[in-house]
């Protein structure tokens, strides 16, 4: 829909600054599209499947940026195979760049990294960062969490409608809070009480050697916690910050949903 492929049954959308369902061309000069199924003509070059695509976008210099891209993506070497000889993720990164081939300013990409081996994956999370880099908005719909922890700015969590639209660290901070451990040389109740007496700290646990402090601002507040526990008497060996991950924020709003 929102690359004008199918017409909205309701609401409406601008992407790029034109209308959905009134600027629709407009709209698909303006966005590159990788499908879930990325589907080429098999039976020709890579080189010649990109040739096509680009003089469908009318792009200025069809051979320019056909090499560019080719070359980008490591399949230069490989521009005169049969695009069906290519394995997936050779595919992948040729339909990567046909969707790049007139240089749009929005992109919309739907699993790239899905079936890829962990090099390929990597050349294409790669790949899609230095895009980033460029000042290209990115769509980037998956299910591989750690990806777009690491890619995005901001997360949107679907299920059946959106449920929430936030940068990551946001998202894990308005779930789980943020929480520091600090790990002493020996931890008990009497060092706990002490971190809970301070009126910045939400919650105090007691885990083996360590204790888990939830606070609102460790940034401000983790000095002043540590002077208090070392004059309490602890011995500290070292602080860090529990990390929950993506996956751990995504199945707490499914459970919550």
């Amino acid at each position: 829909m929102l690359t004008s492929l199918i017409s909205p049954t309701l609401g409406s959308a601008t992407v790029g600054g034109f209308a959905i369902g009134r600027q629709d061309t407009d709209i698909r000069r303006t966005v590159g599209l990788l499908t879930e199924t990325p589907g080429m003509y098999d039976n020709l070059s890579a080189e010649y499947n990109l040739k096509i695509y680009a003089e469908l976008y009318e792009v200025a210099d069809v051979r320019g940026q056909v090499e560019k891209y080719l070359k980008m993506l490591g399949l230069w070497d490989r521009r005169m195979d049969a695009a069906g000889t290519f394995s997936k993720g050779m595919k992948q990164k040729l339909a990567i760049a046909r969707a790049l081939l007139h240089e749009p300013r929005i992109l919309f990409l739907d699993e790239p990294t899905a079936g890829l081996d962990p090099e390929a994956s990597h050349l294409v999370r790669e790949f899609i960062a230095e895009l980033k880099k460029e000042g290209r908005t990115i769509f980037l719909c998956t299910h591989n969490l750690d990806e777009a922890d690491r890619l995005c700015d901001r997360v949107g969590v679907f299920k059946t409608r959106l449920l929430v639209v936030d940068t990551p660290a946001r998202l894990r901070n308005s779930v789980f809070g943020r929480k520091v451990v600090i790990h002493l040389r020996a931890a008990d109740e009497k060092l706990a009480d002490a971190a809970r007496r301070l009126a910045f700290v939400r919650e105090v646990s007691v885990v083996e050697n360590k204790l888990v402090v939830n606070l609102e601002d460790p940034e401000a507040h983790n000095p002043d916690l540590i002077r208090e526990l070392v004059r309490a008497g602890a011995d500290v060996m070292f602080v860090g910050e529990l990390r929950h991950s993506l996956e751990d924020v995504y199945l707490q709003l499914m459970k919550n949903a």
